[in-house]
């Protein structure tokens, strides 16, 4: 992997319960949906973005964990 990534952060989901599911979407001028999983309740996923990777969408609820602090998505 290039060392020139826009942010090597890496973050943490956890998913407070079966099926959240982790969508990684591009970067550049078509955002597009490029990866995605499954978590069942108590599973953890550690991830960062890449050169690939802008943003990241979570359905489920789950526990998110970065440098910038800790949340729930609170989806029900």
């Amino acid at each position: 992997m290039s060392s020139n990534t826009s942010n090597n952060d890496f973050f943490v989901i956890k998913a407070l319960e079966d099926g959240v599911n982790v969508i990684g979407l591009t970067r550049g001028t078509d955002t597009r949906f490029h990866h995605s999983e499954k978590l069942d309740k108590g599973e953890v996923m550690i991830a960062q973005f890449t050169e690939h990777t802008s943003a990241v969408k979570i359905r489920g609820k789950a526990l998110i964990q970065t440098s910038h602090g800790e949340m729930n998505n609170e989806a029900e």
